[in-house]
């Protein structure tokens, strides 16, 4: 941040060796009131001095940064920061948001099988919890590492830097400027027209204009990572605008028997086409995320049901990154502080004593896994490397025991069990659960 002159100097020299600079997300400067700096995390915000910010400060900082486009962001040339303006009714600065960005590595590590398998990915999460990054990160590893030919359609600047030359965080990318964020999906276009990508990267898809270009991209077999405003997957299924990403929602009648045979009402909603993003991550914190398989995941969720997620986790000191499948519970995710609570609350760690047989007929390893799951997120278990899968690991174990099995008990008994049957599944007639669902070959990453 300090590169620039742009904040006040007594603000900027207090920053320069605050303690938890490594943890700045923002420096806010608003007219008449105490310049504050916020963190990430927990850590408290902080007013840097005692004296209010004058209209001086506001006009030295606007003449340092680059020049303010239609959305009022502008740069600091050669670095990643990003500057938003709050104007008044005429149109005069009075308040000033001055974001960080940093070129950090190493959370790149989290789905690089991912990034080989030609998937695109779209990323999910709030903001502080480093999409940018991570997207600016993937760019340079496509680009430098794999080798691939990689656009990023960089609508604020903000994965390449400001300035005509892109920062060298995004490898040898090429980097398409936005006149206007309202011409974003035109230039998702012109990108694959004229400069023949393999990749595409665009950050904050937020309109059905963009959703429709996304698809477009894909059909043509270009491989897209991109970020979408929402937490969760189930955010971006109720909206309107973007469900198309996930391959959007229509409702269906279905006749008597058909309802009858699956055990549910008459009109059922279902996922419409393939979705635009095979994979999608949910970021809950910078070193948490929850992997989706988006095919299963939406057809699981409109069913009534919990999809399998994948829970990739990265320990902060060891830099070592550690797999989990797990039954996807939302409110687990949302609230990771509460880990001690949520074993409780699912019952407690399941003994290993259960009859592995019988558990896997009767759907308990799925229960075991959610434990497991939430046990890991807590301090993970050293077996938990990606690649092994034991019995507990695969989520479908208990479906190939469903035939030897005579329906109406497996389905008490799992029911018992707490496995909640799907709408869409759990009462197939033929036993097969949701065998017959996988034929398909889903994205690599979750084979």
């Amino acid at each position: 941040m300090h590169h620039s002159q742009m904040l006040p100097e007594d603000v900027r020299g207090i920053l320069r060796t605050h303690r938890n600079r490594d943890q700045l997300l923002e420096v806010v400067l608003d007219l008449g009131r105490k310049p504050e700096a916020r963190f990430a995390g927990d850590i408290a915000n902080e007013f840097l001095r005692d004296e209010v910010i004058s209209q001086a400060d506001l006009d030295a900082a606007e003449a340092s940064v680059g020049e303010f486009g239609g959305d009022n962001r502008a740069g600091i040339e050669g670095t990643l920061h990003r500057i938003s303006a709050i104007r008044n009714r005429r149109g005069k600065i009075v308040g000033l948001t001055c974001r960080v960005g940093r070129a950090v590595t190493g959370h790149v590590e989290m789905i690089e099988d991912m990034l080989t398998g030609n998937e695109s990915i779209l990323f999910l999460g709030r903001p502080g919890v480093g999409k940018t990054t991570v997207i600016r990160e993937i760019a340079r590893v496509l680009s430098d590492e794999l080798g691939k030919r990689v656009v990023i359609i960089d609508t604020s600047n903000e994965i390449g830097g400001d300035g005509d030359v892109p920062h060298r965080a995004i490898g040898s990318a090429r980097r398409m400027q936005v006149p206007d964020p309202a011409l974003q999906h035109q230039i998702m276009i012109e990108a694959v027209e004229n400069h023949m990508p393999e990749v595409i990267i665009v950050d904050e898809i937020g309109t059905e204009a963009e959703a429709i270009a996304c698809r477009t991209i894909a059909e043509r077999g270009v491989q897209l990572v991109g970020t979408a405003h929402g937490q969760l997957l189930e955010n971006l299924i109720k909206n309107p605008t973007l469900t198309d990403l996930v391959g959007g929602v229509q409702s269906v009648t279905l006749g008597d028997d058909e309802a009858r045979a699956r055990g549910c009402q008459k009109t059922i909603m279902e996922r419409q086409a393939p979705p635009t993003f095979p994979i999608l991550i949910e970021m809950h914190e910078r070193s948490m995320w929850v992997a989706h398989n988006v095919e299963e995941s939406v057809d699981e969720v409109l069913a009534g049901g919990r999809p399998m997620v994948q829970v990739r986790s990265r320990d902060q000191n060891t830099g070592q990154v550690r797999f989990n499948r797990t039954v996807y519970d939302m409110d687990v995710f949302l609230s990771q502080k509460n880990v001690a609570y949520t074993l409780g609350s699912m019952g407690g760690l399941m003994g290993a004593t259960a009859d592995l047989a019988e558990a896997r007929s009767f759907g308990l390893a799925e229960e075991g896994m959610a434990n497991n799951a939430v046990a890991n997120a807590a301090g993970w278990s050293p077996t938990d490397y990606p690649g092994t899968n034991d019995s507990i690991d695969d989520p479908y174990a208990w479906a190939n025991n469903l035939g030897m099995v005579p329906d109406k008990d497996a389905l008490e008994a799992m029911g018992a069990h707490g496995y909640v049957g799907t709408g869409k599944y759990g009462n197939d007639k033929r036993g097969n659960g949701r065998q017959s669902k996988r034929g398909r070959q889903g994205p690599r990453a979750f084979r």
